[in-house]
């Protein structure tokens, strides 16, 4: 659908006369432009959005959520680095004071700062990035660990309830609609072998063990902002899944996509294994700034979590290609089959080197105090 975009931005009150839209192809959930405007000769940037209301059904509570997580950052960054404060990410209001606005055709706009002399990429460049982005996503939750109740809200219901997550595999397998069961026994093997591990952390959490924080939920390389000429980080972006979850489901996200050099569709699965080495650089990142909150219990699981969500996402993938490519798009035929074998692999991997990853967490704490 072809949206006219000079209508929308008059919703929203930005600085000056709208001089360039341009699409940013970057991301596969919202439509995104950058606006530029020009002001008695000085030029502002905007981030235009619309959000995917098929994904996040609710986004007036989306909205909620992320004007309560970056005002708060903001308020605390103003007496840490006020510098550093005026680079956070910040909500642009709408004329008629909202956070967002709703056109005719009931997609739900939203105007963001464009993030100046920050990059964001795709893949770890050097062990320096790395740690960096860790770090980072350490800081986002030490960040959000005093913010005031009530809880947000859940923006996707049971994103990480694992458990809920193999039961649907079970219901979509039992159905096997298009007839794919027969080309996935290996994978299904595994699921079924390994099922015991989709209740640990929340059975933890059920008991008290684990705390429920603000968590990111897409703790992935390129939703961390680094300052284009120190590599330093600036702010955390892609807030969208912003809402109540568990720490460590974010550092094992993290460990998932950045602690492996294999594409996550890699059909060579000889390329595809956990690094040790970049793990150790992802703890030492995360710990700088996870020290001063997380528990001995959360410390203890942070290698069970990169194995745990690895293998929710091979849940995940292995339902999709079963139920006929519903959720991901796909480019080739069996390419969620693809992608499934890829995080199989690694979760296999994981499971090898578990042991001497517990040993790098256990170590790398004890340095950090």
């Amino acid at each position: 659908m072809k949206h006219d975009i000079e209508s929308i931005v008059k919703h929203f009150c930005i600085s000056g006369k709208l001089t360039e839209i341009r699409p940013l192809l970057r991301g596969h959930i919202n439509d995104t432009y950058v606006l530029t405007t020009k002001k008695n000769e000085h030029t502002v940037r905007y981030i235009l959005q619309r959000i995917n209301h098929t994904v996040f059904r609710d986004p007036p509570s989306v909205m909620g959520n992320i004007i309560r997580v970056t005002e708060h950052i903001h308020s605390r960054m103003e007496k840490i680095d006020p510098s550093l404060a005026s680079r956070q990410l910040a909500v642009i209001e709408s004329v008629d004071d909202k956070c967002f606005h709703k056109d005719a055709q009931g997609s739900f706009w939203r105007v963001y700062n464009f993030i100046e002399d920050a990059v964001a990429y795709d893949i770890f460049e050097s062990t320096d990035f790395a740690y960096e982005v860790a770090r980072m996503f350490g800081w986002f939750q030490r960040m959000l660990v005093d913010l005031p109740g009530p809880a947000l809200h859940e923006s996707i219901c049971d994103f990480h309830n694992t458990p809920k997550r193999f039961e649907t595999f079970q219901r979509v397998l039992k159905e096997d609609t298009f007839n794919r069961a027969k080309n996935a026994k290996p994978e299904m093997k595994f699921l079924f072998d390994n099922s015991a591990i989709c209740n640990v952390l929340l059975n933890l959490a059920g008991k008290g063990k684990i705390p429920v924080r603000v968590t990111h939920n897409d703790a992935k390389i390129n939703n961390v902002m680094l300052d284009k000429n120190t590599n330093k980080g600036v702010c955390i972006v892609d807030l969208d899944t912003v809402m109540p979850g568990l720490s460590i489901y974010d550092f094992g996200d993290m460990v998932r996509t950045g602690a492996t050099l294999a594409d996550e569709d890699e059909r060579d699965l000889s390329k595809v294994s956990m690094n040790l080495p970049m793990f150790e650089v992802l703890v030492r990142g995360y710990a700088e700034q996870s020290k001063h909150f997380l528990t001995f219990t959360e410390k203890e699981h942070l290698a069970f979590a990169a194995k745990l969500i690895t293998f929710e996402q091979l849940i995940r993938f292995l339902t999709d290609y079963l139920a006929g490519d519903v959720y991901y798009k796909v480019h080739r035929e069996g390419h969620n089959l693809d992608r499934s074998r890829t995080q199989m692999k690694l979760v296999q991997s994981i499971i090898e080197q578990e042991e001497a990853m517990n040993e790098v967490v256990e170590r790398i704490f004890q340095q950090v105090y």
